[in-house]
């Protein structure tokens, strides 16, 4: 972002999403396995302003996660994954009589952004696998 004395108001809204299925495997290590692109940040920068998950099936107690990556990593762009959020999605069992759960990442709020410099991409995964998915929705803005 152009340093400036004018402060900087994000100009695009965005709605991104993702549908992770595989279990995350290597979550210990900066190179997880099975995450699945959110969000890559636009051209001067991007926020992330909330961010929630449904499950496409029956699921058992999940934990879900939120990664980061950094375009300005050396010696190679986005070579390592840094865990950001986490938040559990509680059991649920799919029926036309009831409301499917949501699950909120509820430390990212439109006053607690998550921030993200140009090209930095955000990744989604969930610890148990749901050969159906779990659809991530997230909405934020481009400056």
């Amino acid at each position: 972002m152009v340093m400036t004395a004018v402060p900087a108001f994000a100009q695009t809204p965005r709605l991104v999403k993702a549908v992770a299925t595989a279990a995350i495997g290597n979550i210990a290590t900066d190179t997880p396995t099975n995450v699945v692109e959110l969000m890559l940040a636009g051209t001067k920068g991007s926020l992330l302003t909330k961010l929630t998950a449904m499950p496409r099936a029956n699921v058992a107690a999940n934990s879900l996660v939120l990664f980061i990556t950094k375009a300005d990593e050396a010696p190679t762009p986005h070579s390592k994954f840094a865990l950001k959020d986490s938040a559990l999605m509680a059991a649920y069992t799919l029926s036309a009589a009831t409301e499917i759960v949501q699950t909120a990442f509820s430390k990212i709020t439109p006053t607690n952004p998550i921030r993200l410099a140009a090209g930095d991409k955000l990744w989604v995964g969930t610890q148990v696998a749901l050969p159906s998915g779990v659809v991530f929705v997230g909405e934020g803005a481009d400056f």
